[in-house]
């Protein structure tokens, strides 16, 4: 009784100072996984905590477990919008681009640590995979957002790669013990029935839980555990009949987060922290499962590894699948250093030594040490890097408050609560006019000093005022614009990223032209802003795109679908 009593005073302990941990991770800069896993490695055999763990059995199920919810929770943040700008480009990154990274980096271990042909790509393909999930907690740790094109492909990726990064080393592994003739029809047979499988199990899997949760009378906290019980299920089916269950989970977390769905809201919220949970758990056991004293005879080979990964693998996997969609060269340069390595590689890394290989245990270390430096070198310049490169965009919401409203088989709507600051819009303007919302939203309440005011009449906007509007959970952006002051000190207002004036999308250029003396490029004033910001990209235009045109600059300032409808105007500076 009193083992059981330390154990869970331990354990709690680790996990609260865990979660206290990101408040300091977050004025540091370090990335937060890091922590976690330097605090198992001090907790280890080695460190100060001297605890001897080495169940490479117990770490794999743990750590698939933790790895599933982590995938789940990413599908479920998964925006079917997002798809639009990065889903083609982040499917070439999860599948060819794990290939090339497979290839590259297996092919120098062949050469430099004189491994088999099969043992190098065996390496390469543990460390195919990337963990943007990493970078995105630090980014909106530090209150960073990324424009929407280089985020979806990065967030897509690391959802979807890891299925990939999985089957190649599974299939790698069955090569080696087994030595078949014809390793390429066994590779292509295993891929098409694991993705097929992962796929059909997935999305129908996801339509079968949304419309059981939302026909099946239950109690509001039992949603939660009914999602996460059957996305593991599903998980559970489609790896047993040898199909992709990481890739299965991940689609029907899409699939969930995207449909009318009872208690969403919670259901986010809890799986968030399910996933935090998860993610702690796992790099905590993972560094308990490491021994740092053998890290260090293989650390010279590894780092060259690793440098190899940063800098030549990843980049060119980057350029060569971003190629065809003519992504900026910010963009590629950002994403191709943003190859973040965390929990996946570790975890593949495990698969060897329950495969019982002779160079399993170096395997290991190599891979552990790699994740290592990518969470010290890459981790650490994210922010500094997404700054550098102009890909940060003033942050879309500001919400001070947010409710979602079930309301069964209703429009969705949302209860929205904003403070007022002494430089809101709203305040500047002292009106809460009905005509001043967007046509989806409306006033609902107005506290001042903790009471609510009167309605019958106009009501005028003050500093510190509590506003409360039902609104479509499309037009959060406008009431942005409308209550949420504009920041005066900080780099990224709205004036200084767009601009001093807004344009619309169906403005002329040959007005703009003439209005501020530009010579009308050769047959193109009759275009819309709209058509030669889309001609000139031959992209997706997202919030954030810019076009230079003579002394002025042009910024998209909104998009709905692939229409530019706002453009911002940036004048010269004067010297």
């Amino acid at each position: 009784m009193e083992l059981t009593n330390h154990i869970i005073l331990l354990g709690s302990a680790v996990v609260f100072v865990s979660v206290l941990a990101s408040v300091v991770t977050a004025r540091v800069g370090a990335p937060l996984l890091l922590v976690f896993l330097v605090m198992g490695m001090l907790f280890g055999e080695d460190g100060p905590g001297g605890i001897a763990f080495d169940d490479v059995q117990l770490a794999h199920l743990l750590g698939n477990l933790a790895l599933a919810v982590i995938l789940f929770d990413g599908g479920l943040a998964t925006c079917y919008k997002d798809f639009r700008v990065g889903l083609r480009p982040a499917l070439g990154l999860a599948t060819l681009g794990v290939l090339i990274t497979t290839a590259i980096t297996g092919l120098f271990a062949v050469w430099w640590l004189d491994l088999d042909w099969l043992e190098g790509l065996l390496l390469g393909a543990i460390v195919g995979s990337t963990d943007a999930a990493a970078v995105f907690s630090l980014l909106r740790s530090n209150g960073i957002e990324l424009k929407q094109r280089v985020g979806a492909t990065l967030e897509i990726e690391s959802g979807s790669n890891d299925p990939m990064a999985i089957f190649l080393t599974i299939a790698l592994i069955e090569l080696i013990l087994s030595d078949r003739g014809n390793p390429g029809w066994m590779l292509l047979s295993e891929f098409a029935r694991q993705m097929g499988l992962g796929a059909l199990f997935g999305l129908a899997g996801g339509f079968v839980l949304v419309w059981l949760v939302n026909r099946l009378k239950m109690s509001a906290g039992l949603h939660p555990l009914a999602i996460m019980a059957g996305g593991l299920c599903l998980f559970g089916i489609t790896a047993t009949l040898n199909g992709s269950g990481f890739l299965a989970i991940y689609l029907a977390g899409i699939v969930i987060g995207n449909r009318p769905l009872e208690s969403r809201l919670e259901i986010k919220r809890f799986h968030d922290g399910l996933a935090r949970l998860a993610q702690i758990g796992m790099f905590l056991m993972l560094g308990l499962l490491v021994t740092p004293s053998d890290l260090l005879p293989v650390a010279p080979d590894a780092l060259l590894f690793a440098l190899v990964l940063i800098l030549a693998a990843r980049p060119l996997a980057v350029w060569l699948c971003l190629l065809p969609f003519r992504f900026p060269w910010r963009e590629q340069v950002f994403i191709g250093w943003v190859g973040l390595r965390g929990a996946v590689p570790i975890i593949l890394a495990l698969f060897p030594l329950l495969a019982g290989l002779t160079q399993a245990p170096m395997i290991f270390n190599i891979v552990f040490f790699v994740v290592l430096v990518s969470l010290l070198i890459q981790g650490w310049t994210v922010i500094g890097l997404a700054r550098r490169l102009d890909l940060e965009v003033p942050p879309s919401t500001h919400l001070l408050q947010r409710v979602e409203l079930d309301i069964p088989g209703q429009q969705e709507l949302e209860l929205v609560g904003y403070r007022l600051a002494e430089n809101a819009p709203i305040v500047v303007e002292t009106s809460v006019a009905q005509t001043r919302l967007p046509p989806g939203s409306r006033l609902v309440a107005v506290l001042r000093d903790g009471r609510l005011l009167d309605q019958c009449g106009p009501v005028t906007a003050r500093a510190g005022d509590h506003v409360y509007l039902l609104a479509d959970p499309g037009d959060l952006a406008e009431l942005d614009r409308l209550f949420v002051a504009a920041p005066e000190t900080e780099r990224l207002s709205e004036r200084a990223f767009f601009g001093e004036f807004v344009l619309a999308g169906e403005a002329r250029l040959a007005d703009l032209c003439a209005f501020y003396g530009l010579k009308v490029p050769n047959g193109d004033g009759q275009l819309t802003l709209d058509t030669l910001i889309r001609r000139e990209l031959n992209a997706h235009p997202v919030v954030g795109d810019r076009l230079q045109l003579g002394s002025l600059e042009l910024v998209v300032r909104a998009v709905d679908e692939d229409r530019v409808i706002q453009v911002g105007l940036k004048l010269p500076r004067a010297h």
